[in-house]
């Protein structure tokens, strides 16, 4: 395998595939892809599915030749949220079950958000409900204008409650409440505007813009410096001014003693490039 992420390579070429029931995981040139493959159900989340994507996400996060993680999906939809035979069989479930269930998606949820490498969200279609929850969740997303999203869990009596501690992180009090309590579908342009997705790219331009932006991560970018800041953006919000500055100092310290900014440095001194 080379040591950079090449774009035509990214998107022609798998060097791995692992088989899963609900989606495909593939890894070209350090760049892991996570594609949901629900077509027919407008790849709708159930419990083997998010189990599923608990996995998937585990594997990428402890592959060394890994570096940066896109999550697409195939066929309409992005994600339609849950699965309507899964939402009947939640009807049945007892309090129980219902929480053991919800955790699993909790799980996955933290899972992405502490994730130790940087997550892409590339969508091509619909996200809805647990769909929009996941692009959510992702450090980068890029969607194209045709796509709808909304958290529409308001609208079948239901809530949603682990989206809504993420959003409110993400993009404010006052946007989370007009989304989460409204359950209006959005366009993506106005997901932009709010701040919830990184850029809304054309159709027949995304999956290269994608491509494009993993490549620059992994060959511009330190894999240690993305793993650290993530941690650090994660975390400064819950703590109170003085002891983020003081957590950020130390990072700051330990990250110049590591070998990757001594590496950084002395290649920008002597005006070296640098491929990561």
């Amino acid at each position: 395998m080379r040591n950079f992420c090449g774009v035509d390579a990214w998107l022609n070429y798998q060097f791995f595939i692992m088989d899963f029931s609900f989606l495909q995981y593939n890894v070209a040139e350090r760049v892991a892809i996570i594609t949901l493959n629900r077509p027919e159900k407008r790849n709708a989340l159930n419990g083997l599915f998010v189990a599923e994507l608990r996995q998937a996400f585990k594997k990428a996060a402890a592959d060394e030749g890994v570096k940066v993680i896109v999550v697409k999906g195939n066929g309409e939809a992005f994600c339609a949220g849950a699965d309507l035979e899964y939402l009947q069989q939640l009807q049945t479930n007892t309090y129980e079950e219902n929480l053991a269930d919800s955790r699993e998606l909790m799980q996955l949820f933290q899972e992405i958000y502490q994730l130790n490498k940087v997550v892409i969200a590339q969508v091509e279609g619909h996200a809805i409900a647990g769909g929009c929850g996941l692009v959510t969740l992702c450090d980068l997303s890029y969607v194209v204008p045709e796509a709808m999203m909304g958290y529409t869990e308001v609208k079948i009596g239901f809530i949603p409650a682990l989206v809504a501690v993420f959003l409110v992180r993400k993009i404010g009090e006052g946007r989370a409440r007009e989304l989460l309590l409204t359950g209006k579908l959005f366009t993506a342009e106005k997901a932009a505007q709010h701040g919830l997705i990184t850029a809304v790219v054309p159709a027949a331009e995304i999956a290269a813009h994608v491509a494009k932006v993993a490549a620059s991560l992994c060959n511009d970018t330190s894999a240690h410096s993305l793993n650290v800041t993530k941690q650090l953006i994660g975390t400064v919000l819950d703590l109170p001014l003085s002891e983020g500055l003081a957590h950020a100092a130390t990072l700051n310290a330990q990250t110049r003693g590591h070998e990757d900014c001594k590496r950084g440095i002395a290649a920008f001194l002597n005006k070296e490039k640098l491929t990561w």
